[in-house]
């Protein structure tokens, strides 16, 4: 990510010189948000029939291609910083036009993989963000540091939601949907992995959230938003930040990781998949003697590493929709979709929520040396896929 960056125009810099924020109840600042510059490209991506994968009871597939394509554009960007947002059953990354067809390339091989390895159909798009411009709505971004050196991206201005709904509602034929137009390879997806075991919670609950403001204005918007995170760290008693689902308590490493045929079989690239699997398995192995003793194998510290991956999880974040995740009681759960409801009856908001009895994490890992990682965190069992369905309702009864 902290990379070499000679040669970059000073357009492809602009996330990477973005002045960060360091407090997340900032992110109503809708006035810090800068306008990404005219000729970057929205890059979309969503696995299709997810909600019938969700069914058989393959979450973690349908989240491991959807972290697949936020890992494919940003290898391909190498050096240059973007920003992204990893939605469960897909990824967006808003891109230079200097990168855009390579990415896009990238998306389209994954696409193969996607179907070949995982039997998911996965819908790729790229909508310009002057296209998202010229149909009333922006795209504004701010940048979240986790720790130093990781970021997660804030969105707003309704071009991230728009560009979502271009996608899934493209006919054949359409400007914005990414088709092959010759052969193209794999995509580089190292980096991602699937080794951690599901996170039981010490609450007992894993609630998926979402929420979104009803007023049309930013100031209304931002008032809305601060008092139902406000009230939400009430119900808890604590700031979001203690109901991380990623926690000392919560964390577990087992041998052989349950991801590991996902890892393998995302991650071969050229090789086959006999020769990643045994090289995955082996690295796996000096990871579990690392976490099992609390020693340090080469780059890799294990005390250090899940202090920082702890840092470094994208359980709250906002793209035009607060997401979270939290580790929450029953008796919370109930006290924070009462209070949502009736913020809902009230006319200030719409929301979706989902309950489950585990959350699931995928894994970036950019460099150990350089401590760049990032955890990208969904409720088990559809997290925001079912949150979302129930928010879409919600909203269809509203419109």
């Amino acid at each position: 990510m902290a990379a070499e960056r000679a040669g970059s125009g000073k357009s492809d810099l602009f996330y990477t010189t973005l002045a960060p924020f360091y407090d997340f109840t900032e992110f109503v600042e809708f006035d810090a948000y800068e306008p990404v510059p005219d000729d970057w490209v929205v890059l979309i991506a969503d696995v299709q029939g997810s909600t019938r994968a969700i069914e058989e009871g393959r979450y973690k597939d349908v989240n491991m291609v959807g972290a697949a394509s936020i890992t494919a554009v940003l290898n391909t960007c190498g050096g240059i910083e973007v920003p992204f947002v990893f939605g469960g059953d897909g990824g967006t990354v808003v891109v230079p036009g200097s990168q855009r067809e390579a990415a896009g390339d990238a998306l389209i091989g994954l696409q193969e993989i996607s179907r070949a390895t995982f039997g998911l159909l996965l819908r790729v798009g790229a909508i310009p963000v002057v296209d998202l411009r010229a149909k009333g709505t922006d795209v504004r971004v701010r940048k979240y540091q986790l720790s130093s050196g990781n970021y997660l991206a804030m969105f707003a201005g309704g071009g991230v939601e728009l560009s979502d709904s271009l996608l899934k509602s493209a006919a054949p034929g359409s400007p914005y949907l990414l088709t092959a137009q010759s052969e193209v390879g794999a995509p580089d997806l190292q980096g991602l992995s699937c080794r951690w075991e599901p996170l039981i919670p010490r609450s007992g609950r894993m609630m998926t959230i979402m929420v979104q403001a009803t007023k049309s204005d930013p100031a209304g918007q931002s008032g809305v938003l601060s008092d139902v995170v406000r009230a939400i760290s009430d119900i808890l008693g604590h700031r979001l930040q203690d109901s991380a689902p990623a926690s000392v308590r919560s964390m577990k490493f087992g041998w052989p990781p349950r991801g590991l045929v996902l890892e393998a079989r995302a991650t071969a690239g050229r090789q086959t998949f006999l020769r990643r699997y045994v090289a995955v398995l082996a690295s796996s192995l000096i990871q579990f003697w690392c976490e099992r003793f609390d020693r340090r194998a080469g780059a890799y510290n294990a005390p250090v590493y899940r202090d920082e991956l702890r840092s470094n999880t994208d359980f709250r974040k906002y793209d035009g929709i607060l997401r979270m995740v939290l580790d929450v009681s029953e008796s919370q759960a109930e006290l924070i979709e009462r209070h949502l409801k009736r913020e809902q009856d009230a006319g200030r908001l719409v929301y979706g929520v989902h309950v489950t009895d585990t959350a699931l994490m995928t894994c970036l890992v950019f460099s150990l040396e350089r401590s760049e990682h990032v955890h990208f965190i969904d409720g088990s069992d559809g997290g925001f896929a079912k949150a979302a369905q129930e928010f879409k309702s919600r909203l269809a009864v509203l419109s």
